[in-house]
C-alpha cells in the first residue's frame, strides 16, 4: 500500500499504537499485570505460594499434589501458581481446604484437561471445587470427552463442577460440549470468562453473576431439537438462585440455540446489556422437557443488542425488564459480593 504522505503514515501509526494499547488494558491494568493479578494478590494479603510447573521447575509437577499439600481447615489465603502448560489430570478442591487462590499464566497458557463422559455429572468433571472461598485466575478447564448421543445419560462431560459458596473465576476458560459448567450451588462470580458448549452447557441452581463473559455455542448436528445455553434449576419461589449475564456476548456457529430452558418450575435467568448474535433462535426460551406451568418461570432480558436480541417471536412467558426490575440483579449485592469477594473488601 502506498502512503500519500508522511503525515498520513504518522496518523495511522498513532491510531494503531492507541488501539494496541487499549486492547491490552483490562480494568486499567496492562495485560501482563492482569496475568500477574496484582489486585487480587494485594487484597488477599498473603505471600504463601506453592508453584506448580509441569517441567519440574516448581514445588510440584501436579496441580492436585499442590492442593493435597494445603493443610486441612486452612484459614488463610494460599496461592497455588499453575505455570504454563497442559496439566492432564482430574483436580478436586475438597471442602476442608478453603482459601485457595489458584493462579495461572493466562487461560491460553495454563490448562487443566481431562477426558471423561459419565451418567454422573460430578464423576465426569475435570475440575471440582467443594471448598468455600476459592478463586481461580487465568486458567482453562477442559473436558475432551468425545461427543456421544445427545440427551442421553452417558453424555455428561463436565469441565467444571462448582459446588461451594463464595467462589470466583477471573479470566478463565471452560470447554466441553454437553454440560460444560455445572454451577451446582452457592454464590459465584465469573468475570471476563469464556464458556463454550452446545447443550445445557451452563446448568445447576447456583446464584451466580457472569460479568463481561463470552459464551460460545458449538453447532450440534446430532439432533433436531435445538440446544440451550442454560438449564437453571430453581425449584421453589423461596429458593434464592439464578444466573445473571451482564455485558459480554453470546455468539457461535449457526442459528441453533435457546438462551435457556426450564430445568425447574421457577427457573431464573437474566441477560442484561449483552450482545446476542443470530445463533439465538427467535423464540429465545424453551420449556422443553418441563411439563408444568410456565407462569413461574423468570426468563428475562434487558437492553440486549444484536440480531439475537429481537423481542418479536419470544416465548410467551419471556420478560423484557424495566430499569427498576433489573436493578437488583445488576447489583453485586445479588450475590452479597461486598461481603466475600476480595476486590470489594
Amino acid at each position: 500500500m502506498a502512503w500519500s504522505s508522511s503525515t498520513t503514515f504518522i496518523t495511522f501509526a498513532i491510531i494503531f499504537f492507541t488501539y494496541v494499547t487499549l486492547t491490552n488494558v483490562v480494568h486499567c491494568l496492562t495485560a501482563q499485570k492482569v496475568i500477574d493479578s496484582p489486585l487480587l494478590t494485594q487484597k488477599i494479603h498473603t505471600n504463601r505460594t506453592l508453584k506448580v510447573d509441569i517441567n519440574g521447575k516448581g514445588d510440584f509437577t501436579s496441580v492436585q499434589a499442590a492442593i493435597d499439600a494445603v493443610p486441612e481447615g486452612n484459614k488463610q489465603w494460599i496461592i497455588i501458581h499453575v505455570r504454563k502448560g497442559v496439566y492432564r489430570e482430574k483436580v478436586i478442591i475438597p471442602r476442608n481446604k478453603p482459601y485457595i487462590f489458584m493462579r495461572g499464566n493466562g487461560k491460553g497458557r495454563s490448562a487443566i484437561v481431562w477426558s471423561q463422559s459419565s451418567s454422573d455429572n460430578v464423576e465426569s468433571a475435570t475440575f471440582s471445587v467443594e471448598a468455600s472461598h476459592f478463586i481461580a485466575f487465568g486458567i482453562s478447564f477442559k473436558n475432551e470427552a468425545p461427543t456421544g448421543v445427545a440427551y442421553t445419560s452417558q453424555n455428561q462431560s463436565v469441565a467444571a463442577f462448582v459446588a461451594a459458596d463464595k467462589v470466583a473465576f477471573y479470566h478463565c476458560g471452560f470447554y466441553s460440549t454437553h454440560n460444560t459448567l455445572f454451577d451446582y450451588k452457592g454464590r459465584h462470580y465469573y468475570d471476563n470468562c469464556y464458556i463454550q458448549g452446545s447443550i445445557d452447557f451452563i446448568f445447576g441452581r447456583g446464584r451466580s453473576v457472569f460479568h463481561s463473559c463470552e459464551v460460545f455455542v458449538i453447532g450440534d448436528k446430532r439432533v433436531s431439537i435445538k440446544g440451550s445455553v442454560t438449564a437453571q434449576n430453581r425449584e421453589t419461589e423461596k429458593e434464592n438462585s439464578g444466573f445473571v449475564f451482564n455485558k459480554g456476548k453470546l455468539y457461535g456457529v449457526g442459528d441453533s440455540v435457546y438462551l435457556g430452558r426450564a430445568k425447574g418450575a421457577f427457573s431464573r435467568v437474566i441477560y442484561a446489556n449483552m450482545y446476542l448474535s443470530k445463533t439465538v433462535v427467535p423464540q429465545g426460551w424453551t420449556n422443553w422437557s418441563y411439563s408444568g406451568t410456565t407462569e413461574n418461570l423468570y426468563h428475562a432480558e434487558y437492553k440486549c443488542k444484536g440480531p439475537g436480541a429481537e423481542a418479536t417471536g419470544r416465548a410467551e412467558w419471556a420478560r423484557q425488564l424495566t430499569e427498576k426490575e433489573v436493578a437488583p440483579f445488576l447489583s453485586i449485592d445479588f450475590i452479597n459480593g461486598k461481603e466475600w469477594l476480595p476486590v470489594w473488601l
